[in-house]
């Protein structure tokens, strides 16, 4: 039988509720674990995850039936309703409304992986790629007039 050949990877980023530094060592690792769970109930395939107090970064590779925004939505959903209920944090645990989502090549795939995997590392030693970063796009005011003129 033959199959289409498909290999989407997506690098996703986002933070948590005003940038508050929520992801503790203590909720970290079930936190981890309960998104990585989700995803793979969602059919995709996790190579990388890990997060700074204030935000994560996650690469998957995703089926062709998932939708980007129904996976975020899902694993932002799940995690934040495990936080509060099962882990029961000092204060409320939220995550921020908006995402960064971005494609990544076959061949940047490793390159990712590790850039993921060094967050930490990344964040302690100031060596972060900015637009990996990027959790959401600032729009100028001007160019919300442009778009609404057109």
């Amino acid at each position: 039988m033959r199959r289409d050949a498909l290999a989407l990877y997506i690098h996703l980023v986002w933070a948590t509720w005003d940038r508050l530094p929520l992801i503790t060592p203590e909720i970290e690792r079930p936190l981890h674990r309960v998104i990585a769970s989700e995803a793979q109930k969602m059919g995709c395939v996790l190579l990388a995850l890990n997060s700074v107090p204030d935000h994560l970064h996650i690469l998957v590779r995703i089926p062709s039936t998932v939708a980007i925004a129904e996976l975020v939505k899902q694993l932002k959903g799940v995690s934040s309703r495990f936080v509060n209920e099962t882990l029961d944090p000092a204060r409320s645990f939220k995550w921020q409304g908006f995402y960064g989502a971005f494609s990544v090549s076959r061949w940047d795939v490793e390159k990712i992986q590790t850039y993921v995997q060094r967050q930490k590392e990344h964040h302690e030693t100031s060596t972060l790629i900015p637009e990996l970063e990027s959790v959401s796009e600032e729009v100028k005011p001007e160019q919300l007039e442009s778009v609404n003129a057109g």
